[in-house]
């Protein structure tokens, strides 16, 4: 068994003794050797001047700060990639760390794939999986519904239009026991040939189903269960989606997210999707720092009011150029995309967008698409209204536009098909609120052009 390599972080607020004897019990386990410490503040019980002298007491290199009252994150950093550290174990306590310094420390020791421990927790790297034999990226958010399943489609819609033949790999909580591949490419996927899949038990609307929908191209359906603070699984088949994926005619591979839950696949590059409808604690604090650390595009989603305000929006922008300052950031709002002309007809729109939303959606269909918008359903994840709104509307309408989500199949597709309604599937289009960010498409093939250049380099290693 190899030697474990260990980095202690430790304070002025312990006698120099009491942190020494803590250092010793560390060295005293069987394969663990402490290889340098950090000092992260508090000068209380710092008597030593000399910090040469204060290694040599602790018989270990000491690092210390610019400022020993401010937590040196940066140099936490530098140690643990100086020493080629496994675990970073936390020897200090309040008043030096809070909570939410110690998820700032979390999220800059996990990023460089070490676990961070203390007295009565222990935070893990996530689970990545070195299964991929061709280019690949991961499409990751801080939160559910924040349009990872759209960014997907949009991604591979445009790789595939560049002549790169991507597939995309879905992990959802209603995904299949074995993973199941969906020739978006080949069959046509109409709301009967849904509706019988579902008939069959298939969860039509899970979003390998939707991927196919929207990008006709080869997708892949998984599972997961449970999600973990800094956004590993419990149990996943997203491993063997993996090795389906390489068997797959298709040249680049996107693995997409779900919920907070990142992908356990080791990817060449990652995008990251920011909900600016969260609470802003979500985002800058906790593991929110960390999943945005792992972006090489970071895109803002709903980036409108009145789920996020323009100071909210400069807010969060600022955070991220502070933390990724070479990653493009850009700022964006869904609109909807029906897949067939719904020019002239009344509508009954049916969308997982919130209600506060609803109008501006809307307004937006009738105007871009010439129709007439007769009802409104938010309730696509809520089958008793859904129900009701359906009952209410459908003698009223010519069609009706639905997302691919949640009951868009059981209820939406069923009810449209006995009542003769024609139903047309709706897409969601990523747009920047402005012209002052950098182009999407060209950022997002920007990532793909550096995914494919990575792992060529990696296969020349090899």
């Amino acid at each position: 068994m190899s030697t474990r390599k260990v980095v202690c972080l430790v304070d002025g607020e312990h006698y120099l003794p009491v942190t020494r004897s803590a250092v010793n019990s560390i060295n005293s386990i069987d394969h663990i050797e402490v290889v340098a410490l950090v000092f992260i503040g508090g000068t209380e019980k710092l008597k030593l001047g000399d910090e040469e002298e204060y290694s040599e007491l602790l018989d270990t290199p000491v690092y210390f700060g610019k400022d020993k009252n401010q937590i040196p994150y940066k140099l936490i950093e530098d140690v643990i990639k100086k020493h080629n550290a496994n675990i970073v174990m936390d020897l200090s306590d309040e008043p030096v760390l809070d909570y939410d310094k110690r998820f700032k420390i979390a999220s800059v020791v996990l990023s460089c794939g070490v676990i961070y421990k203390g007295a009565d927790f222990e935070f893990e790297p996530l689970t990545q999986y070195e299964i991929m034999k061709k280019p690949s990226l991961k499409i990751l958010g801080t939160g559910k519904r924040i349009g990872k399943t759209a960014v997907s489609g949009y991604a591979a819609r445009l790789i595939d239009k560049n002549n790169y033949n991507p597939c995309i790999v879905a992990m959802g909580r209603g995904g299949p026991e074995e993973p199941e591949v969906v020739h978006g490419n080949e069959i046509e996927i109409n709301p009967e040939y849904l509706l019988e899949q579902s008939n069959k038990g298939i969860h039509a609307a899970s979003d390998h189903w939707e991927d196919a929908l929207m990008s006709r191209v080869l997708t892949i359906g998984s599972r997961r269960c449970g999600g973990g603070m800094a956004g590993d699984v419990f149990v996943t088949n997203m491993d063997k989606a993996a090795k389906k994926a390489n068997k797959q005619d298709a040249k680049f591979v996107i693995f997409e997210g779900s919920g907070a839950a990142i992908p356990p696949i080791k990817t060449d590059k990652s995008i990251v999707l920011v909900g600016a409808n969260q609470p802003i604690g979500n985002i800058l604090g906790y593991f929110g720092p960390y999943r945005i650390m792992l972006g090489d595009l970071v895109i803002l989603t709903m980036c409108e009011e009145p789920m996020a305000s323009k100071e909210k929006i400069k807010e969060i922008e600022d955070f991220i150029h502070k933390i990724k300052p070479d990653v493009d950031v850009i700022s964006t709002v869904f609109r909807p995309k029906p897949l067939s002309d719904i020019n002239g007809k009344k509508v009954l729109f049916v969308t997982t967008a919130p209600e506060a939303v609803r109008d501006v959606l809307s307004s937006y269909l009738e105007e871009t698409y010439s129709c007439e918008i007769v009802g409104l359903s938010s309730h696509l994840s809520n089958r008793p209204l859904l129900q009701e709104d359906i009952e209410k509307y459908k003698d009223d309408v010519d069609c009706i536009v639905t997302e691919l989500k949640a009951a868009a199949v059981d209820i939406v597709t069923k009810e449209a098909i006995e009542s003769g309604i024609e139903l047309v599937y709706c897409d969601n289009i990523p747009v920047p609120i402005s012209d002052d960010y950098p182009d999407l498409s060209e950022s997002i093939l920007k990532v793909v052009d550096g995914a494919i250049e990575e792992f060529s380099f990696n296969m020349l290693l090899d």
